[in-house]
């Protein structure tokens, strides 16, 4: 199964995201990667929360993308 992001808002409702549309990965750590490379572009986006999903099964989230203070 392909690891995807599922991008939303602060409230929990589906944000809409040019660089996660499409994207998939082989492997949980290319994903993990690919976040880390690109939280910051997402929240520019206006994406405050990510869950990561292995298929359609969320593995875990959501996870804020605002640094912890």
């Amino acid at each position: 199964m392909d690891w995807t992001w599922q991008t939303q808002r602060a409230d929990g409702s589906s944000a809409e995201s040019i660089l996660s549309n499409d994207s998939s990965f082989p492997t949980q750590s290319d994903a993990e990667s690919w976040i880390g490379e690109n939280w910051q572009d997402l929240l520019d986006e206006g994406v405050e929360q990510v869950s990561l999903l292995n298929g359609s099964t969320v593995v875990y989230g959501p996870m804020s993308l605002r640094p912890a203070e």
